[in-house]
């Protein structure tokens, strides 16, 4: 399989900050691959680098096998972008800057292919084009940014928290947006830090973490680093206690739940089914809970400092 981004001990330092710290970040062609972290992780400075716009300190870093500070603009033809915080000129229209990027492009305003799907994602997005940019809410220079980057074929789609400031309807059409391209074949790279988004939409996801990549896989692959919730009816706590791999077993509402490893899901069914339980649920772990894992304790000391 075609490796579309590459970066190999990539460490990028501003003064005394370390900003990444030898990220190894590798996306094939074709695959919409998940960049999960919080806030100051080291998201968007990797993606800022893989851009051309930030010098890498130390390390590889490669897109299409070339290197995107010396040869960017090559690299731009082939790469829509979108931001997550995006600003817009204030005195022309929403319509008028999706179309300036679209030229920025190399795209005639004018090709009927371009007018179209510029006009169908409009509908879609339900966005005014016709508003001056000082006009537009923060959702709505968002689907500027997001119109303009689906209008024109790409052949990479890197998205830094697309769906920031997006309602929850909106965020429904980008999931469905998000599969066209897929079935297109295009490579996206998708950063956020909002797990349901990774969860729904990628095929394999990387976990940021102080910049370093702390974990990267499916996410078959990662559900193994965390636990399953099992909870059923028939028994009490204290019989499910004893089933071997059950942890943190608690009883609420005639339910009987606990937690277990989740590759050891087919060792614990034969205990419950001898024990006759009714009403079994297995759900597999959330990407919030592998998030937990590897953030937990840098939550736990931030709500401490704010207490």
């Amino acid at each position: 399989m075609t490796t579309v981004i590459r970066t190999d001990g990539l460490t990028k330092r501003y003064g005394r900050v370390h900003a990444l710290d030898g990220v190894d970040l590798e996306v094939a062609a074709g695959q919409v691959h998940g960049f999960l972290g919080p806030n100051g992780a080291g998201k968007t400075t990797t993606i800022r680098v893989l851009l051309g716009l930030a010098r890498k300190t130390g390390g590889v870093a490669s897109v299409f096998d070339s290197d995107p500070w010396t040869q960017s603009a090559e690299l731009h033809r082939r790469i829509a972008y979108v931001p997550g915080d995006v600003s817009l000129w204030p005195n022309i229209s929403g319509g008028e800057a999706i179309d300036l990027l679209a030229r920025l492009r190399g795209v005639d305003r004018a090709s009927a292919d371009y007018r179209a799907e510029r006009a169908r994602l409009g509908d879609a997005f339900q966005f005014d084009p016709r508003k001056k940019g000082r006009a537009y809410s923060k959702g709505n220079r968002q689907k500027v940014a997001l119109i303009a980057a689906l209008a024109v074929p790409a052949d990479l789609y890197i998205l830094d928290e697309p769906t920031s400031g997006l309602d929850p309807l909106m965020e429904v059409v980008f999931r469905h947006e998000i599969a066209r391209l897929r079935e297109r074949g295009a490579t996206i790279l998708l950063s956020s830090h909002i797990l349901s988004e990774v969860e729904h939409l990628c095929d394999r996801v990387s976990i940021i973490r102080a910049g370093r990549i702390v974990e990267s896989g499916t996410l078959a692959d990662l559900r193994h680093l965390t636990r399953t919730d099992v909870s059923f009816e028939g028994i009490d706590a204290a019989e499910a206690s004893g089933i071997p791999g059950a942890h943190d077993v608690t009883a609420r509402d005639g339910r009987v739940r606990f937690t277990v490893d989740s590759d050891a899901i087919a060792q614990i069914l034969p205990a419950l089914a001898e024990r006759r339980v009714q009403g079994l649920r297995v759900e597999p772990a959330s990407l919030e809970e592998l998030f937990l894992r590897h953030y937990g304790d840098h939550v736990t000391a931030g709500e401490s400092t704010r207490a």
